[in-house]
């Protein structure tokens, strides 16, 4: 079983194919392709949906042929119609006897699943050591999580650059190494970022969909009921970190103003003082690409100032949640500082 289905969410427990592996004690089978990974996902997929057709169309000549239909009925099922996933490389892979279907998937949305769950293990929502949910509510169990230890404070920046030790980017990255091997690293995240599409190194483009896409997707997936919530100070980017619902404790915006909105704001001041000093000495060709940088570093430390403001308001009240509220009413406790629900 590849997929667990969670309520509303499907997210992977094993990687195409088992490309997850577990083995006695925990231990990960390294040194994997996630392009191979994909391919034998892709094929078993396929497999089950050509037997499920041919199936459901044997069970449609039984029926058939009891009742003396075959003047008035045929057999076939269409492709749309089978209901099992079925992957495809690409949208323009998708063949016109399957448009229309809600079983459609491509490269790109494994890739989001594989995403999605890698954020999972950060959490703690889920563990390479135990199967299933590993943590949605009630007392915490540090013994499920020997492969991957979850972010300690339940706060993950999400920056456009690599301001803090637990960067997403840099935690993905470390789950990619951890999982599929040192050896296959750099070519498993070249396969993760063509599969998201965009531009600049491996990296840059993982770390920007992380920055602009992350969100939509798991919006998407839990159907706007998010349980990784997005601190968000605006479109300037000038902060933006992740939290999970589930470990969400009364301090955790006290924390968040004082290590990393006042960090990021340091980091702001830093930089400005330094692109300042740099342009009094550039060259006039420098000095368009730095003061560039500076209106940038601005209007994200100006953005970011306001933001404050709101985060120490809110953190001031100390606001207690009961999960049993459900997401809707808990994220609109939080409206002024999360991201906008759209």
């Amino acid at each position: 079983m590849c997929h667990l289905q969670l309520g509303i969410n499907f997210e992977l427990t094993c990687v195409f194919h088992n490309g997850i592996y577990r083995t006695v004690g925990g231990i990960i089978d390294m040194g994997r392709l996630i392009s191979d990974k994909y391919a034998a996902w892709k094929q078993e997929c396929e497999a089950r949906f050509q037997q499920l057709k041919k199936n459901e169309e044997e069970l449609n000549r039984i029926f058939i042929d009891i009742y003396g239909l075959q003047d008035e009925l045929t057999p076939d099922v269409a492709d749309k119609d089978v209901t099992v996933h079925r992957v495809f490389d690409s949208k323009d892979d998708v063949p016109e006897s399957m448009k229309g279907s809600n079983y459609v998937r491509t490269m790109r949305d494994e890739i989001v699943s594989l995403i999605s769950y890698a954020v999972g293990c950060m959490f703690g929502r889920y563990s390479l050591d135990v199967d299933g949910l590993a943590y949605a509510g009630g007392e915490w169990d540090a013994s499920k999580y020997k492969t991957i230890i979850p972010d300690s404070d339940n706060i993950i920046p999400i920056c456009d650059d690599e301001y803090f030790d637990d960067d997403i980017t840099g935690l993905f990255v470390e789950f990619v190494r951890k999982v599929y091997g040192e050896g296959t690293l750099e070519e498993n995240l070249k396969f993760i970022a063509d599969a998201l599409g965009g531009k600049g190194t491996p990296r840059e483009v993982i770390r920007s969909y992380f920055l602009n896409d992350f969100y939509a997707d798991h919006l998407k997936t839990y159907q706007k009921r998010p349980i990784y919530w997005l601190f968000d100070s605006g479109k300037k980017n000038g902060f933006k970190a992740l939290c999970y619902m589930h470990r969400y404790q009364r301090d955790l915006l006290a924390r968040l103003r004082t290590d990393y909105v006042h960090e990021q704001q340091e980091r702001y001041r830093t930089q400005l003082a330094q692109i300042g000093d740099a342009i009094d000495h550039a060259s006039a060709s420098e000095r368009v690409k730095l003061t560039k940088q500076q209106k940038k570093f601005q209007d994200q430390a100006a953005e970011l100032q306001k933001y404050e403001e709101k985060v120490h308001h809110l953190a001031d009240r100390n606001i207690k949640i009961d999960l049993d509220d459900g997401v809707k009413h808990n994220y609109e406790l939080f409206a002024d500082v999360l991201a906008k629900i759209k």
